[in-house]
């Protein structure tokens, strides 16, 4: 059965850094609306853009002080309601985000609740601390650092699993579920046409016990994925999105596993229409750790993708299928730092993506190969996790270079560097100062070159349009092939009589694979980035190639 997204691609463009219009070094709304064409001919149905309500910007906007208004930073809500509109009549929606699980101490709730009012108080997880005078329990805080501070000078302190200006919302409170209720229909009611549910499956917490081991999974395990969220994410639905016809969500489910991605996105239990899950993105943390210089390992990529395309094909669920957000680094420089492999990496990451099961998301300036900009010195860095993760590298007695070096491979500033348009100052981002530096490649690596001289972005336009035109890219079950092979990811797509096979090598150095029978004959070739057009039993692929064969 084909759902109404199986079809879809949406591309990520996050207003910061995306286009500026008024010189002041910060994209905005109006700077969308120059580019919607530029956006258009990808081919994509949806855009989602990050928070662009009033924040202290403590977190780039996840910190929200106003649900229902827009950052004057980014424009005006007339400028919305015209970028809603020139996207319609360009055939493609708005998916908006909507940050649930806090909100920032700024906020008039949390303002409230510390002016004393008992009925805002409720709003947010207020707890004293233990008999012995310590913190309520040993939960630390994602950013840094415990996950509790002093509420006011009451004595309690209030939680927040993010940063320190990130109160965690009371969802037990039917008044708090009520309000974000609200808000998610007033935007509903403004024509957006896609919902992002940003960390919703840590929306549960219900027993605050202490873990025993602060930052690990057992933790995690404490809020993470409750039985209670699924019901929660069910009357979200009821009582907004699911009023309306095709409104496509998404939940980003932070240390979730392959029973509750399922529970989330199965067509019959009403929650969402797909997940983002990041486990693949975790496979250069040395024992875990995101802060440490570790190559990408291949094999666990490849086990993380066929463990989700197989579990949740299995089972009716679905997976949002992304290398690249604001959040990560980008995803080609953690395969090579080699810029002569720049085109290569990034349409072979493209194609292993695009012909998985589920819906792709391209990041603004992946379909150029931006990449990782590896600033000198951590004061061009603004992001708050870098500058905590930085200062910590020092404590442990890593020396400033290598600690540099980790932030410019991990950074999450490392994939919202301005979009790079063209060749002129500051890449044709803005006329004025840019918030952020942008990568010095930015002269062969923009827009207009790419259009004019390149092959990813065409690479991209094909890879989008067979998703379109392709039933067995839209529906077909999943079977992983070579899953013993180190470097090459492999799979086969099936619908009906209509068959797909992918191969991409994940490695610098050529790689031999053995082809099946099956697909010596009646197979064609449907896409690829370099000189193979015909399948045999014994093939050599080149660095970083990738190729995809069908039969109709």
């Amino acid at each position: 059965m084909q759902s109404h997204f199986s079809d879809k691609v949406i591309y990520q463009l996050y207003p910061k850094s995306f286009k500026d219009s008024d010189g002041d070094g910060m994209g905005d709304l109006r700077g969308a609306i120059e580019k919607l064409d530029y956006i258009q001919s990808l081919g994509v149905d949806l855009i989602w853009m990050n928070p662009f309500y009033p924040s202290p910007q403590n977190d780039n906007g996840y910190d929200i002080s106003d649900y229902t208004a827009i950052n004057p930073d980014f424009g005006t809500m007339a400028d919305f309601e015209e970028l809603v509109q020139k996207a319609d009549e360009r055939g493609m929606g708005l998916m908006l985000d909507f940050p649930l699980n806090h909100t920032s101490t700024a906020h008039e709730w949390f303002q409230k609740a510390l002016g004393g009012d008992p009925y805002y108080q409720d709003f947010y997880y207020i707890k004293p601390p233990k008999a012995d005078g310590s913190l309520p329990t040993d939960w630390a805080s994602k950013f840094g650092g415990p996950a509790w501070e002093p509420f006011g000078d009451t004595g309690n302190y209030y939680l927040h699993l993010f940063d320190v200006t990130q109160a965690d919302l009371n969802w037990h409170n039917p008044n708090v579920r009520e309000e974000l209720y609200q808000i998610a229909n007033f935007w509903l009611e403004k024509g957006i046409k896609g919902m992002r549910f940003d960390v919703l499956n840590v929306i549960g917490k219900e027993e605050f016990v202490d873990s025993g081991a602060p930052n690990s999974a057992q933790e995690k395990a404490l809020y993470t994925d409750t039985p209670i969220v699924h019901k929660w994410v069910n009357e979200l639905n009821e009582r907004t999105f699911g009023r309306y016809k095709d409104i496509v969500t998404v939940g980003e489910m932070s240390s979730t596993n392959v029973p509750n991605g399922i529970g989330y996105t199965r067509p019959n239990r009403n929650e969402l229409s797909m997940i983002f899950s990041f486990h693949h993105l975790k496979v250069d943390y040395k024992d875990g750790n995101k802060w440490t210089q570790a190559p990408f390992d291949i094999p666990a990529f490849k086990r993380i993708i066929a463990e989700w395309q197989q579990g949740m094909a299995d089972n009716e669920g679905w997976n949002a299928l992304f290398m690249n957000n604001h959040d990560q680094p980008r995803a080609n420089s953690r395969l090579t730092h080699n810029p002569s492999y720049n085109a290569k990496v990034t349409t072979m990451l493209a194609t292993t993506i695009h012909l998985l099961r589920g819906t792709p998301y391209i990041y603004q300036g992946e379909e150029i190969g931006m990449t990782n900009p590896y600033f000198d010195t951590i004061d061009d860095y603004r992001d708050i996790e870098s500058y905590n993760a930085y200062r910590e590298l020092l404590n442990q007695g890593v020396d400033e270079e290598t600690a540099i070096a980790i932030i410019g491979d991990k950074s999450r500033d490392a994939g919202r560097t301005p979009m790079q348009w063209d060749d002129s100052q500051h890449a044709g981002f803005t006329t004025g100062t840019p918030w952020i530096g942008i990568p010095n490649n930015y002269q062969q690596i923009n827009v207009k070159n790419e259009q004019e001289n390149g092959h990813i972005f065409s690479y991209y336009q094909k890879l989008v349009q067979l998703r379109k035109q392709l039933p067995v890219i839209q529906e077909g079950d999943y079977t992983e092939l070579l899953s013993d092979h180190p470097t090459v990811l492999a799979y086969k797509r099936q619908l009906e009589s209509s068959s797909l096979v992918v191969y991409s090598n994940f490695s610098e150095e050529p790689a031999d694979i053995q082809v099946a029978d099956e697909f010596l004959s009646g197979y064609r070739k449907l896409i690829g980035n370099d000189e193979t057009n015909q399948l045999q039993s014994e093939l050599t692929l080149s660095p970083f190639e990738t190729i995809a064969f069908i039969k109709q």
